[in-house]
């Protein structure tokens, strides 16, 4: 027996906000959104081999959720994403959040907040 992959799921609270910011500034591809329309919809979205699926339903979680993406060039990664419109000043007092810092255990980290408050920690060995 053997695991292949554990993908996350997010809850969102405006699946179209969400569809947007992971597309459009994080880069993401969407695979798929059920139904296509209305306030109660799931979706998945894909970027490299990461995927993540967000959910408005009220029985899949909470928003706050946070998952961390394993990358390479991780400075270039966080430009790219600024350059596409990523806003660090809702996150102000949050140093990882306005761009990577090296970590005492070893990872070059930033993070980035999503509309509906999930944290995606994008993290580089140092």
């Amino acid at each position: 027996m053997q695991f292949i992959k554990v993908i996350p799921l997010m809850k969102s609270i405006d699946m179209d906000q969400s569809l947007d910011f992971y597309t459009r500034i994080l880069d993401f591809e969407k695979d798929g959104r059920w139904s296509s329309t209305g306030s109660t919809s799931f979706s998945q979205i894909h970027r490299d081999d990461i995927y993540i699926q967000l959910s408005t339903h009220g029985g899949d979680g909470t928003a706050g959720n946070v998952a961390t993406v394993v990358v390479e060039g991780i400075d270039e990664l966080f430009e790219k994403y600024v350059l596409r419109g990523l806003d660090t000043k809702e996150k102000v007092n949050s140093p990882v959040h306005q761009g990577p810092i090296d970590q005492t255990w070893g990872w070059r980290e930033f993070y980035v907040t999503d509309p509906s408050g999930n944290t995606l920690r994008f993290v580089q060995k140092l």
